[in-house]
C-alpha cells in the first residue's frame, strides 16, 4: 500500500462544499491514497477583516503539503478585495495554468465534436501583476510586465507537457505586432525554446485572429501557449466551445506547489439545492492524482466519469436528448462511484502514466544569462498638464532642457504630438516628454548619468512642472530597450 499523500483542501463558498464533498467521496471510493487537511479561505475570511482571503495557518498548510485542491470561492464585491486565486498563484510561484478543453459529443451538445485543445497560460505576470495607478484627472495606468524568466518557464512547460502527453503541435498567441517589446519577448522566447523540440510542430498567431480561428475551427489547435490575459480569455472561450464551461478543470503548476480547481465560479444562486455539477472539480482532481503519481486511480476515476456521461446520467446543466437519468450533485457522485472499474463504451478510455519525477536531460526551466551592458541614454518624464497645447508644453520644456538632456519628443497616449503633431489628435492631460542624452564637452557618447537626470528634474521642479513619474531609457549591449512613439 502506498503511503498517503497529504493534500490541502478548501471547501469554498456557494456550491463549493457540495461539489467538494462529492469529489472526495469519489476519490475515496476509487482508492486514492490521500490525507486531507482542510483550510478555510474565501468569503468568510475576507469578511472577517482579512483582505487577502487567506490566513497564515492556511499558508502554512499549502507550503507543507504542496498540493491544493480548491473549490470555487466568492470574493465580496467592493472593498478593494484582491483575487485569492491571483494571490496564491503569484505568492507560491504557480507559473503555469493548464486547462484541457475537450468535447464530449453527442452527450454534451457542441458544434465542435472533435475538439481537444489544451491551453497553457502564463500565470504570474503580464497585466495580472496588478500594478495600477491613477496618474492624472483623466488617465489611469496598468503596467504590463513580461519577463524572460517567466517566458522561458512557461515555454519549457508547454513543450514538455506536449511531449509527455503525445501532443504534436504547440501554438503561441501574442499581440507582438503592437506590443513589440513585451509580447515580442514572449514570441522570441517561444522561437528559441521550440528549437529544442524538433519533434513538435510549432506556429504563431496574432491573438485576435488566433482567437477567431479557435472559436470557429478549434480542430486546428492542439496545445496553445499564451501570456496571462490572453490565456484567461481564450481558455474560457475554449471551455465554452466544448459545450459546458461547467466541465472544465484546471491545474496551476509551480516548481514547489500545485493547485487544482474547477474553472467555474461559486454559483451562490444554486448553493445548497443539490443542483451543482461536480464534474469540473472532479476532473481537476484527476489532474491532481496524476501530479501526485497516482495515475492508476486517476484513470479509474476518469473512465468512470466518462461512463456515467455516456450512460446518460446528467445533472441539470447537461440535461438534453441524451439524458436518461437526471440527478443532483449527490446522485451524480454516486453514479460515478457505481461505475468505478468500468470503461467507457463510446469514448476512448484513458490510461494515465506516472511521469518521471526527474527526467534525465531535461533543461532547467530558466538559466540566468550574464548581465548585458546597460547604459542610460535618455529619460521619459511623464507630466500632468491640463488645458495646454503640445507646442506650449514643448516651448516650456525645451527652455528647461539641460546641456546633457534635450527634449526630443512629446507623446499623448503613445502618439507623437510634438514635433510635427496633427491638430486632429485628441490629447488628454497626460504627456510623455522624452529627453535624450547629448554630447557634453569632449564626450562623444550620449550616455546620461543619474546626476544629469536629477539636474533636469530640479529644473522642472523650479518651474512647478507636475511630474508624475520618470522612466529611464536604456540600451542593453547597444540594443535599444525602449519603444519609439507612434508616428516617431
Amino acid at each position: 500500500m502506498l503511503d498517503k499523500t497529504p493534500i490541502t483542501v478548501a471547501r469554498g463558498d456557494g456550491i463549493g462544499p457540495e461539489i467538494m464533498d462529492a469529489t472526495l467521496r469519489i476519490l475515496q471510493a476509487a482508492g486514492a491514497q490521500i490525507d486531507v487537511e482542510t483550510i478555510d479561505v474565501g468569503e468568510a475570511v475576507y469578511l472577517s477583516g482579512n483582505s487577502a482571503g487567506i490566513t497564515a495557518a492556511a499558508w502554512d498548510s499549502l507550503r507543507s503539503t504542496k498540493v491544493f485542491l480548491k473549490a470555487p470561492i466568492t470574493t465580496p464585491q467592493g472593498g478593494g478585495y484582491k483575487s485569492l486565486n491571483v494571490t496564491i498563484r503569484k505568492t507560491l510561484g504557480l507559473y503555469a495554468n493548464v486547462r484541457p478543453c475537450v468535447a464530449y459529443a453527442p452527450f454534451v451538445p457542441t458544434h465542435f465534436p472533435k475538439m481537444d485543445v489544451v491551453i497553457v497560460r502564463e500565470n504570474e505576470e503580464d497585466l495580472y501583476a496588478g500594478i495600477e495607478h491613477r496618474q492624472t484627472d483623466e488617465v489611469f495606468q496598468c503596467l504590463k510586465l513580461i519577463t524572460r524568466p517567466g517566458c522561458e518557464k512557461i515555454m519549457r512547460y508547454a513543450f514538455e507537457y506536449a511531449r509527455a502527453h503525445g501532443r504534436r503541435k504547440v501554438t503561441c498567441m501574442t499581440k507582438d505586432n503592437i506590443m513589440k517589446m513585451t509580447d515580442g519577448l514572449f514570441h522570441k522566447v517561444f522561437d528559441e525554446i521550440s528549437a529544442h523540440y524538433p519533434d513538435i510542430k510549432v506556429e504563431h498567431y496574432i491573438i485576435d485572429i488566433g482567437t477567431a480561428r479557435l472559436a470557429t475551427r478549434p480542430e486546428l489547435f492542439d496545445v496553445i501557449v499564451t501570456p496571462n490575459l490572453y490565456g484567461d480569455i481564450i481558455s474560457d472561450v475554449a471551455a465554452e466551445l466544448t459545450g459546458s464551461i461547467g466541465l472544465g478543470g484546471s491545474a496551476n503548476i509551480g516548481e514547489h506547489v500545485a493547485m487544482f480547481e474547477a474553472i467555474h465560479g461559486s454559483a451562490p444562486d444554486i448553493a445548497g439545492r443539490d443542483l451543482a455539477n461536480p464534474s469540473g472539480l472532479l476532473l481537476a482532481a484527476v489532474m491532481m492524482l496524476v501530479h501526485i503519481r497516482q495515475a492508476d486511480v486517476a484513470s479509474k476515476v476518469h473512465n468512470a466519469w466518462l461512463r456515467a456521461i455516456e450512460d446518460g446520467v446528467h445533472t441539470a446543466d447537461l440535461a438534453g436528448e441524451h439524458t436518461l437519468q437526471r440527478v443532483g450533485t449527490v446522485g451524480f457522485g454516486a453514479a460515478v462511484v457505481a461505475r468505478l472499474g468500468q470503461k467507457p463504451q463510446h469514448f476512448n478510455s484513458v490510461a494515465y502514466e506516472n511521469a518521471d519525477v526527474a527526467p534525465k536531460n531535461r533543461a532547467p526551466l530558466y538559466v540566468r544569462p550574464p548581465p548585458a551592458k546597460k547604459e542610460v541614454v535618455g529619460v521619459d518624464i511623464f507630466v500632468h498638464a491640463p488645458d495646454v497645447s503640445p507646442d506650449y508644453l514643448a516651448g516650456l520644456l525645451s527652455a528647461l532642457s539641460t546641456p546633457a538632456c534635450k527634449l526630443q519628443m512629446i507623446t499623448n497616449r503613445g502618439v507623437k504630438v510634438w514635433p510635427g503633431g496633427f491638430p486632429e489628435t485628441f490629447c488628454t492631460d497626460h504627456w510623455r516628454c522624452r529627453f535624450m542624452g547629448q554630447p557634453v564637452g569632449a564626450e562623444t557618447r550620449h550616455v546620461v548619468s543619474n546626476h544629469d537626470i536629477v539636474e533636469l528634474m530640479q529644473a522642472l521642479a523650479a518651474k512647478n512642472v507636475d511630474v508624475i513619474k520618470t522612466e529611464n531609457l536604456c540600451t542593453f549591449d547597444g540594443e535599444r530597450g525602449f519603444a519609439l512613439g507612434q508616428g516617431q
